[in-house]
């Protein structure tokens, strides 16, 4: 194996970590938000409504 097929082999991997990474990290993003979004819609439901 030459220097230039290890140094492909790295690279394809390292994409393919940082696509992987990318993915858990949006995944855990958006179900924190959708947790966090609940809190704020909870915490405002629990407001009493002052309307005229």
């Amino acid at each position: 194996m030459n220097i230039g097929d290890v140094m492909f082999q790295f690279f394809v991997f390292i994409v393919f970590a940082a696509v992987i990474f990318a993915a858990v990290t949006g995944f855990k993003y958006a179900k924190n938000r959708k947790a966090q979004l609940d809190r704020i819609e909870k915490k405002l439901n629990s407001l009493p409504e002052d309307h005229d």
